[in-house]
């Protein structure tokens, strides 16, 4: 799947779209300690630029593809289809957080930095091909998170969302890093490439197993997979909503990189082990998620609960293993960041100063209200609940599909089962934007225009994606291929 390893000469060529972001965000953050807060912007729209322009980079396949640094990094068809997304859903969160953000006087220099190097993180995680290259990846993500998590210090639930987050995320990236050490006392290598071709060789399985049961756990963590969910809810609900709009989307398609990373490319001899473990934590997901996001309130708590039951569905393709399998997980995941970016961007565009608009009561008469922003919610509701023609139902489809040539029939009819009981809590916010009477006045609509046209744009996406999602299917095939 990957070109063959270029010369010691051209190995920072494959990197170049990685080195010019972080070289971009070291600029920026220089930059910055010249400009004061009226002159911010300078900063936000240069942020933007660069995505853009690595994005290009990557589209137009600057750089070439290969493995350089002796396996360390590798750049094929996968890590570049999952860039470009990532790239994509970093850039709608900031311009959803710029006027989100501004108004609140929580954008500081940071923010977009923060940004930056995250999403250079996750970059790093889906073309990692050593186990160093993986934790570098994952802590240069986590750590920034962590940050964006806890900016509002005045606010005690983004406080306590931050420290939650920090003292979770630490003991998976431990169970990780112990399942690392493990794999790598088993098979003496930590280069993935190394470590598959050992696996069938080494004498320790039991070592090796325990190894990716610790894997397969920090994994879990990572992606938000029950029951491995519990910092979910708190962090999702505390965070500014931008900023959980942007660790809602990018990371979980870099945490299936990692994924497909370790578990296929490293440990993919120990498939029949870690197969059966993924399918556990599918039905656990599917089923714990969709269960207590129906008694939820709170419409940023409910999109918590919901993540948990997309992870599930994104664990169906891993867990059937095969091209086939990894090709669907990977459009889920494509699929779940465009949804999840517009189901947040709903809460962004109907806040004001004052009025955080994360309740589902909050929703209540909005299509006696605004007609136009009714209909957009619907469609993102609608999607996230698979119903067709959305983008959403097109993505339960595929990974269905692949568990059932699996052989995972059980799966997959709990999936559906469940495909059935989520599609309740999507449509009773329908059911209260269309059937409810408007509860108390409705801020005033918020001056700038650039939120509600990226809304517009986002939520329309998903209907214009359900009907053309044939060419998505098809790169993500040939990522596998």
């Amino acid at each position: 799947m990957t070109t063959p390893t270029l010369s010691a000469t051209a190995d920072l060529m494959p990197l170049l779209p990685e080195l010019v972001l972080i070289g971009g965000a070291f600029a920026l953050l220089m930059l910055d300690l010249f400009l004061d807060n009226q002159r911010r912007v300078v900063t936000h729209a240069l942020t933007l630029a660069l995505l853009a322009g690595v994005l290009a980079m990557i589209a137009c396949g600057i750089g070439g593809q290969g493995t350089v640094f002796g396996g360390m990094f590798v750049r094929d068809v996968m890590a570049d289809v999952s860039k470009v997304v990532i790239l994509l859903v970093s850039g709608l969160s900031l311009l959803y957080a710029w006027p989100y953000l501004r108004e609140r006087k929580l954008y500081p220099g940071e923010v977009p930095v923060l940004v930056l190097f995250a999403t250079a993180g996750m970059m790093m995680l889906v073309s990692a091909g050593n186990m160093v290259l993986v934790y570098l990846g994952l802590e240069l993500l986590a750590l920034c998170s962590y940050a964006l998590v806890a900016l509002d210090r005045d606010n005690g639930l983004s406080t306590e969302a931050g420290m939650k987050y920090i003292v979770l995320g630490s003991l998976a990236s431990g169970l990780l890093l112990y399942g690392m050490s493990l794999v790598y006392g088993a098979t003496g290598t930590l280069d993935l490439a190394g470590i598959h071709a050992a696996s069938t060789q080494v004498g320790d399985k039991a070592l090796l197993l325990t190894g990716v049961v610790f894997l397969v756990a920090g994994l879990a963590f990572k992606l938000g997979a029950a029951p491995f969910h519990m910092w979910l809810p708190d962090v999702y609900q505390g965070a500014p909503t931008p900023i959980t709009l942007f660790i809602s989307a990018g990371p979980k398609l870099a945490a299936f990189g990692m994924a497909y990373r370790l578990l296929e490319n490293g440990v993919g001899p120990m498939s029949e082990q870690w197969h059966l473990m993924l399918a556990g934590l599918a039905a656990a997901s599917l089923v714990i998620g969709n269960v207590i996001a129906i008694a939820q309130t709170n419409l940023k708590r409910m999109l918590a609960y919901s993540t948990v039951s997309h992870v599930g569905f994104l664990l169906l393709g891993l867990a059937g293993g095969e091209a086939r399998g990894y090709a669907a997980s990977l459009f889920y995941g494509i699929s779940y960041a465009v949804m999840s970016a517009a189901a947040f961007g709903a809460i962004v565009v109907l806040s004001r100063q004052g009025f955080e608009a994360d309740k589902i009561d909050d929703f209540k008469g909005l299509n006696a209200r605004n007609p136009w922003q009714a209909g957009l919610v619907l469609c993102v509701m609608a999607s996230l609940a698979g119903v067709p023609p959305f983008l959403g139902f097109w993505a339960k489809l595929v990974v269905l599909g692949a568990a059932l040539d699996a052989g995972l029939v059980w799966l997959a009819v709990l999936g559906v089962v469940c495909a059935v009981i989520g599609g309740f809590y999507y449509l009773r916010v329908i059911k209260v934007m269309y059937f409810d009477e408007p509860v108390g006045q409705l801020p005033p609509p918020r001056g700038d225009r650039v939120v509600p046209v990226v809304f517009g744009v986002n939520a329309l996406a998903l209907l214009v994606l359900g009907i053309f999602w044939n060419p998505i299917m098809a790169w993500c095939q040939q990522a596998f291929a």
